[in-house]
């Protein structure tokens, strides 16, 4: 099977369902974050179309069940300048899953900047491993199974502060996934790249997620160089810097619930 021929989600009525792919690692009834963070990007670009997306900030207030999720979208304010979209998905049950808001700035050509060189990791010296996490406790398929990751042969199964490339499914079949909702997977797993502990040992859950591009991405490959902090409050920090194979594009940051299992 081709990594990639899977769609994370397809639709059924206002519901977006999950495929496999889009099944998250501690639950097998619940979807990984980072595609829900990119049905969140859609749903915003589909309200917002005269405006780039570069910032989502979405809060899971629950896991998100892989029977499926409807989003319902309020545009904030739209002015010549700036926009904003609030999110809220719900499960088949009515029960509030998620939320989320965005930023988005109308694109106008002003001319070539000074601006910091941030060149990305060769991709071409990284070698193809399987995700940090390769086998999910709950024992069946999820997301791990359906992308393409690579690292540099000195860093795969490192605990700490680490750099991922990866290439994602599309996130729905038949359907273009753009720039922004091609990043949110990646942007998503930036606890787990730099996990400082075995994860068959501590679950490091987000309950947020920030991601903030000044670029869009502008190739299928795109690597994630994440820290996290963690605490003894079972508190901690992940924040990443995203790229393509040009360059960087943007920043995510989560907040993490450290448990021991």
């Amino acid at each position: 099977m081709n990594k990639l021929e899977t769609a994370f989600f397809f639709e059924d009525g206002d519901y977006l369902v999950a495929n496999d792919a889009a099944r998250g690692p501690w639950s097998a009834d619940a979807c990984h974050a980072g595609p829900v963070s990119g049905l969140l990007a859609r749903a915003a670009e589909s309200v917002i179309t005269d405006k780039q997306l570069v910032r989502l900030s979405a809060n899971f207030i629950r896991p998100v069940p892989m029977s499926g999720i409807r989003i319902d979208c309020d545009v904030a304010h739209n002015g010549r300048v700036a926009a904003g979209v609030s999110m809220r998905a719900f499960d088949r049950d009515g029960k509030l899953c998620a939320t989320a808001t965005t930023t988005h700035i109308v694109v106008a050509g002003v001319g070539k900047f000074s601006t910091p060189e941030c060149p990305p990791p060769p991709v071409s010296d990284e070698e193809p491993y399987d995700f940090v996490l390769s086998k999910a406790p709950h024992g069946q398929v999820f997301i791990s199974n359906f992308v393409e990751t690579r690292y540099s042969p000195d860093s795969h199964r490192k605990l700490g502060p680490n750099t991922m490339w990866m290439r994602t499914p599309p996130l729905l079949a038949n359907e273009e996934t753009s720039p922004f909702q091609q990043g949110c997977t990646l942007a998503d797993c930036g606890n787990a790249i730099s996990c400082n502990h075995k994860m068959t040992e501590v679950s490091c859950v987000n309950s947020d997620i920030t991601i903030a591009l000044h670029r869009l991405p502008e190739t299928d490959w795109l690597a994630s160089r994440a820290v996290s902090h963690w605490q003894s409050t079972g508190i901690g920090l992940s924040h990443a810097t995203l790229f393509d194979e040009v360059g960087a594009i943007g920043y995510a940051i989560q907040s993490l619930v450290l448990r021991r299992l």
